[in-house]
């Protein structure tokens, strides 16, 4: 099992990553929240790594970067 702070530091990374894709494709965190059907709140938690997100989450918002969801792993 992951260490509790291990986990922390990994959602984070995630986030991070998932910010760096929608800044290369050029777009807002209110047109992915758009594409993916979140709230904007979502998108900016998400991006923060204050949530732990599920494969769906993961797989809409690969969707709307027109991207694969293993690119997001890639960090």
């Amino acid at each position: 099992m992951i260490p509790e702070n291990e986990q922390e530091i990994l959602i984070k990374r995630l986030g991070k990553r998932i910010r760096e894709l929608r800044h290369e494709k050029g777009i807002s965190q209110r047109e992915l929240a758009l594409e993916c059907e979140f709230e904007k709140s979502n998108v900016s938690r998400l991006e923060a790594g204050r949530v732990n997100p599920t494969y769906l989450t993961l797989c809409k918002v690969a969707q709307a970067l027109k991207i694969e969801v293993v690119e997001i792993f890639k960090f």
